[in-house]
This record gives C-alpha cells, structure tokens and sequence, in this order.
C-alpha cells in the first residue's frame, strides 16, 4: 500500500508557454470549493483504500501551490494532517514559485510540517524568462531561497531548464554559476519537451520556434553534469541532483515504482496494482466528488508484463540502475530470463553496464534514455 501521497493545485496566476500540467487561471475558479471537494476526495480515498503505514512522503504540485493564499493553503495542508497518519520523519515538498510566497505564508507551511520546497527558477535569464511567459525576475529566486531559510526550511531543490527557444550555450553556463551559488541541496534539471496543447507546440507547427540543435543541447547537458560534479551535487537520477543524501524521496517513490495516492483533478494514482487518472477538467472532477464518487475517468489494471515493463522504464532512470535482487524479489524470474535480447544488445552498444548487482545507464545511455527504454518493451 502507498506510503506517499500526491495532491494536485491546478491554479496559475499565468501560464507558462511549456506546461502541459492540468491547470487553470486563477482568476474567478472556485478555489474555497475545490479545496473542500479535495478534503472530501481524500475521505473517499482512505475509506476506499485504507492506509496501512504513515505517510512517509507528501508532494503538494500545480500548477501554482503558493498562488493560493495563505488561508486557503493552510486549509489544504491540514485537511492531510486530519486525515492522514504522518510520518515524523515525513518529507513534505511544496512548489513554490519564485516570488509567490511571503514570509507569512512560508512561516505558515513549516508551522504545519512542510520541511522542503521545489522552487520553479528555470534560467535565471531576463529575456528568456519572459520567452517563457514565467512571471518572476531573476533575482526572486535568491529572495525566497533566503525566505525559506529564515522561517526554517532548509531543504530546497530548484527546478532549472535547458534547450529553451533561443538559449545559447553561454546563457546556460551562466545560469549554472547563478544556482551553484545558491545554498540549496538539490537541483532538477529538464530538457524541454514540445508538448500538444502548449503555447509552444503551437508556434513549432507554424515554424515559428527556434530551438537549439540537439548537438547544442546534448553539450549542455554534459556540461551541466560536469559543474554540477564540481560543485558538490551528486548525480542521481538523468534529471536530478542532490547534496550529501538530499534525494527526492518523493520521486525516488515514482523511480521505485511503489504506489502512491493522487489527490486532486487531473492526478494520478497507483494503488493495490492499479493506476487510476483523476477528471481534468473541474467540472467534471467536482461533480463526480458531490455525486459521492472518486473522480476516476480512467483506471488501468497494470498486468506482471506492464510492472516489468515500468520496473525497467522507471527503474533506469536512477543512475544505479535496477537491482537484480529487487526484480526477482518482485517478480520471480531474472532480469536476464525477461529481458535476454534488450540487455545483451544494449550492453554490447555500449549504452547499459551490468555492475553484478544492479543493470544501470553507461555515460552514452544517460543521453539516449529514451532509445534504451523502448528497448524493454514486451512483446505479446
């Protein structure tokens, strides 16, 4: 059963020209009632799926959370701690972005048991900042780090991006010096991804967006790897970074591929071996909490050749790799009995390394992830 716990705030003051999250403008929604139908989705969910250990890991996403005001935001977080039995050595993430938490409202959240934020600074370039359509300067970033330390959460990752319309390699580089100068313990760094129904999706299918090469693209991110080294920051998964032992242990829960809660429209659930996907849309979502149902639109009972599968897609992601150990322990078979093909062709491509105890990414691997992954496709 879960030991984590995902709750979706769907509201942006402005949306940015990337995101593909479920989101919403926050001006004129029903905030207060949406709220309260998320306390009541999540007395559903635990008369359904009753917990049988604490919640050892709690990720509040968006969306905004922090464009919610502190009111409405301390309703939230303590409807989990009504409901929810919490570890004390819980880790309770919040995004943040940069500017949009005060001191109050950051005072509030460590009041209440939040111990770690993830703060959206994605460059800390002017212009490709607004390129972006974020709505915060450069040095905001700086100021709420230095917030949140003040009211004592310590724990604090960045969300950085590279690849972006526009962005020279220089632009990246400074970038990298602004955030390794920032007393933060760890880093998230994405590749942009064009995706459907996004501003940028848009202008790419009228040929109007310049991106980078993928040359370009494929030297940031090995010198992104390279600095962050440098500086302290050990590489533990493709996208992310952490300082001594500050993993994600939210997302190691995803990497894992160990069940969680999903609270909230358009969030996702893995419980008792099924993955559920909440209504998007907030009607549909709030109409299905009134009429006494969980919001589910779509629920997919994951079969032993998807959990392997997804052991594997998941699993690689981390730079030690898939246990050998842990895959027979879940399955029964070995690794090497499942997958006997994909491994010895990609061990022989040079892009996997068998260490003895763990199947992992080689340095060539980290930047072709996706090609490897498909590799571990069943067929029927």
């Amino acid at each position: 059963m879960p030991q984590s716990l995902y709750v979706h705030v769907p509201f942006c003051e402005q949306i940015c020209h990337y995101c593909d999250f479920n989101k919403f403008f926050l001006k004129n929604q029903p905030i207060e009632e949406y709220l309260e139908l998320c306390e009541r989705e999540i007395l559903q969910t635990v008369e359904a799926f009753p917990p049988e250990k604490e919640l050892s890991t709690i990720y509040i996403g968006g969306g905004t959370p922090t464009a919610l005001t502190t009111t409405q935001l301390s309703y939230l977080l303590t409807a989990i701690k009504r409901h929810f039995s919490i570890s004390e050595k819980v880790e309770w993430t919040v995004e943040v972005n940069p500017g949009s938490a005060d001191e109050e409202k950051l005072s509030m959240m460590h009041e209440l048991g939040v111990n770690r934020l993830s703060i959206g600074a994605q460059t800390f370039d002017p212009h490709l900042l607004k390129a972006i359509n974020r709505d915060h300067e450069p040095s905001e970033v700086a100021k709420t780090v230095a917030l949140s330390k003040k009211v004592g959460i310590t724990n604090l990752s960045i969300d950085m991006m590279f690849g972006l319309p526009g962005q020279s390699f220089d632009q990246w580089q400074e970038s990298l010096e602004e955030v390794c100068q920032l007393p933060i313990t760890h880093i998230s760094a994405y590749s942009l991804k064009i995706e459907e129904k996004t501003v940028f999706y848009q202008l790419m299918r009228k040929g109007k967006l310049s991106l980078p090469g993928e040359e370009i693209e494929a030297n940031m991110y090995e010198y992104m790897l390279d600095m962050l080294d440098r500086n302290g920051f050990n590489h533990y998964e493709i996208s992310n970074f952490a300082k001594s032992s500050y993993y994600s242990n939210h997302n190691l829960t995803y990497w894992n591929n160990n069940e969680y809660y999903g609270i909230g429209a358009g969030a996702h659930s893995y419980v008792k071996g099924v993955r559920r996907a909440n209504h998007g849309p907030l009607p549909k979502y709030m109409k299905a909490i009134k009429e006494k149902k969980l919001p589910y639109f779509e629920e997919n009972h994951v079969s032993l050749k998807e959990q392997m599968e997804e052991q594997m897609f998941m699993g690689l992601r981390k730079l030690t790799g898939v246990s050998f150990d842990t895959f027979k322990g879940r399955f029964g078979k070995d690794l090497y009995e499942v997958f006997p093909e994909a491994v010895t062709d990609l061990i022989n491509r040079g892009l996997l390394m068998d260490t003895k105890t763990h199947l992992k990414l080689s340095k060539d691997g980290l930047l072709l992830g996706n090609e490897v992954f498909e590799q571990f496709l069943l067929t029927d």
